[in-house]
């Protein structure tokens, strides 16, 4: 299956790197790169995380990685990745909406 990011996905690891990288660069780079390697697992694997808590519908998923939810949305050709937020932030459902 093809991954695709959405626009908020993108701009909130973005955010999460720079303020990683405010102390420490190179851990920043790695997170970046672990993360990219993480998504990697629902394309032969949709179904690998859990379904999302907050709106319990199968197709909304999440993969946690380290202190951060990974969220995306199984679609029928691809999968989407919706948001990356940090696991003790408030999930604002209409973020995650397609």
């Amino acid at each position: 299956m093809k991954i695709t990011w959405s626009p908020l996905a993108i701009d909130k690891v973005s955010e999460i790197a720079e303020y990683i990288a405010r102390d420490k660069p190179l851990a920043a780079d790695k997170w970046i790169s672990a993360v990219f390697s993480k998504v990697e697992q629902p394309a032969s694997l949709p179904e690998i995380g859990r379904v999302v808590p907050e709106i319990g519908n199968d197709r909304f998923r999440e993969l946690i990685y380290g202190n951060y939810r990974i969220i995306y949305c199984i679609e029928k050709n691809h999968v989407s990745i919706l948001t990356v937020r940090h696991g003790k932030q408030i999930l604002p459902v209409e973020e995650i909406s397609i």
